[in-house]
Formats: C-alpha cells, sequence, structure tokens
C-alpha cells in the first residue's frame, strides 16, 4: 500500500467510483488508469513488478484528482488476487469497474516451449481473469452493479505463429468474455473485451526498424496503435449503456478486416 492520497474534499471522495487496474506501470495500463482518473475514478492500481513506475502512474492519476492506492502482486496468483482485494477493501468507494489488462508474451514455436512457459502463460494471461472477476463480481453487486473490462488481443480469434500460447490464452479470453457477459447480464454487470491489433508498447519493442516498416504497411490505418487509444476505449466501454455487454471490440487499424 501507498502513502496516503492527496487531501481532497470528503464529500468527493465519497462520490467517486473505485476502478481497478492491472498492469498499471506501463504501456496501456499506465494510460487507462490516466485516462480513468481524467474521467473521475478513484484507482486501485496492480502490477507485478517495477514499483517505481508504477508509483510514477499514482502520482500521474493524483495530480488529476483520484484517489490511488498501488500494490505490487502477481495476478496469476489466486492467493496474490485474494492479497490485493483484502487492501482494496479497505478503500473508500465501491468498485465499479475492473480492467485486466496484465499480460505476458512469448515468441517461439511450440515444441521449444517448456511445460512451465506454457502454465505461466495461461496463468497470467486467462486464469487472471477467473481470479480477479470471482473476486470482483461479489463486491459489484454488493454495490448495485459494475463493469468488468478485459484486454485481449487480434491474435485471440487469428491466431499468430510462434505464439501459439498466447493466442490460445487470448482465445480463452475471448469465451472467458461472451460466457460471463451471459450469466452477469441479471445482475447488471457487463462483460466486455478490447482486442487491440498492433500497439506501440514495450510488449513490441522487440521489431527491428525495417520489421517495423513491414509491419505498418500491412496495416490499413498505416501506423502501430497508441496505448492511449486503446485507454480510451476503455473510458467509452466504461460510460457505455448497460445493454451493452458481451462483446470483443477490435482496436486494429483495420488489420483485423
Amino acid at each position: 500500500m501507498t502513502e496516503p492520497y492527496s487531501p481532497i474534499e470528503e464529500t468527493t471522495r465519497k462520490t467517486r467510483p473505485l476502478a481497478l487496474v492491472t498492469g498499471a506501470s506501463r504501456g496501456i495500463g499506465r494510460a487507462t488508469a490516466i485516462a480513468l482518473a481524467e474521467a473521475g475514478y478513484d484507482l486501485f492500481l496492480l502490477a507485478r513488478k517495477e514499483a517505481e513506475k508504477l508509483e510514477d502512474t499514482a502520482l500521474r492519476c493524483r495530480s488529476l484528482g483520484a484517489r490511488v492506492e498501488t500494490r505490487c502482486a502477481d495476478i496469476g496468483d489466486s492467493a496474490a488476487c485474494e492479497d490485493s482485494f483484502t487492501a482494496l477493501d479497505a478503500c473508500p468507494g465501491s468498485l465499479k469497474l475492473l480492467v485486466a489488462n496484465a499480460g505476458i508474451s512469448r515468441l517461439g514455436l511450440l515444441q521449444d516451449m517448456s511445460p512451465e512457459d506454457w502454465d505461466e502463460m495461461l496463468r497470467t494471461d486467462l486464469s487472471s481473469c477467473f481470479y480477479l472477476s470471482r473476486l470482483a463480481i461479489p463486491r459489484m453487486l454488493r454495490g448495485g452493479g459494475g463493469k468488468l473490462i478485459f484486454i485481449s488481443s487480434v491474435w485471440g480469434s487469428r491466431g499468430a505463429s510462434c505464439e501459439v500460447a498466447y493466442s490460445a490464452a487470448k482465445g480463452g479470453v475471448n469465451a472467458f468474455t461472451k460466457a460471463l457477459a451471459k450469466e452477469l447480464a441479471p445482475s447488471n454487470i457487463q462483460v466486455n473485451a478490447i482486442a487491440p491489433g498492433a500497439i506501440d508498447t514495450d510488449m513490441n519493442a522487440w521489431l527491428s526498424e525495417e520489421e517495423r516498416v513491414v509491419l505498418e504497411e500491412e496495416i490499413p490505418a498505416g501506423r502501430m496503435g497508441q496505448a492511449e487509444e486503446v485507454a480510451s476505449l476503455v473510458r467509452q466501454i466504461a460510460a457505455a449503456p448497460a445493454y451493452l455487454t458481451g462483446n470483443i471490440l477490435t482496436l486494429s487499424g483495420g488489420w483485423e478486416i
């Protein structure tokens, strides 16, 4: 837990909804946290490591008036998720939004992948959605509703050579989203996923300049997406009508068409 927040009027604190964002130290998670702070949310931010970067995200969000708590936790571990939600319960306000963004990827042939690497991929990218959802749902039910947003990938529907485990995990996220949306629709909890294409984050920093040019030529928009564009879509879904649920919203500059 971080130190107490910067002063805000108590009445204002009580009216701000609470959002939990995973993978908030950088990339899409950081951009999402900032966008939600601008939208009037208080925040509980998680990252597996990079505590300094996570705190930098928190400082930026506090400057926008948000009340923020941070915690380093491995969301691929169910016990760590339970500990994080115990800490979240100490925060004022009702949990209204979960953005499950944290994930890992690996390039390589399937036959070269160890069982341990496979298990870590599925725990981090897919099982974490279960761990987080089962803890968020009761809290949202007590608060009268909420929204779950999962960050998937275009590879969840298309599949990617040399990213079989990642594609399988994200395909699982898509199916998880659709099934859970049906289950929770009567309870005023909406469940949607965003499937980004090539986004200009650290996950794609391994590309050489030549590889990047070739990739951008394949994208109808002619460029990679920005983390802020994903964050903007998260913010729009968070504010969307309750009838929007069970969708996998692709954000790929036309790459998925």
